[in-house]
């Protein structure tokens, strides 16, 4: 397995990997990557890409967790499919993602994890990361294939790890 930094051409391979449909995520999380804003990276194994994740340098995504943890946020951690899951990309994109942090200099990296994401909740933790008091709701939302917007709503905790 391979993670490198996302690159124009990876943007459509992506998409046929994991859709997002008119939402476009994949180019979004891009976009912020050529912004500098974030770094977008990719785990790629022989067959093609098997996860990716985000990391904001401004900071968390949601304002009032931003308010309390002015660190890096490792987002929109995901493996796919399902049957790459425990076999360690997750845990290769934290540990490249701390590795970037801790080489910028940054003390502090932080993420989010949904209460209905036990699996993601227990990783962190075997990873180091602790459970702070900070409670809040991630909300995000994506457009169906008719361009119909959804607004989600998910209760989340904030982990934090010390690099």
């Amino acid at each position: 397995m391979d993670i490198r930094e996302c690159a124009a051409e990876d943007v459509d391979r992506l998409e046929d990997w994991r859709p997002t449909g008119p939402t476009r995520g994949h180019a979004a999380r891009f976009a912020r990557h050529t912004a500098g804003t974030g770094t977008f990276l990719v785990a790629w194994a022989a067959d093609g890409p098997v996860g990716s994740c985000e990391v904001l340098w401004d900071g968390p995504r949601e304002p009032v967790v931003r308010a309390a943890f002015g660190c890096p946020e490792v987002n929109g951690l995901q493996v796919w499919p399902p049957h790459r899951q425990g076999h360690g990309v997750g845990t290769a994109q934290v540990a490249e993602a701390e590795s970037r942090a801790r080489g910028l200099g940054h003390p502090l990296i932080g993420l989010g994890v949904a209460d209905d994401n036990p699996r993601a909740a227990a990783l962190y933790l075997r990873l180091g990361y602790t459970v702070t008091d900070l409670r809040y709701v991630d909300h995000w939302h994506y457009l169906d294939d008719a361009g119909v917007r959804h607004d989600e709503a998910d209760p989340c905790g904030w982990l934090v790890k010390r690099l």
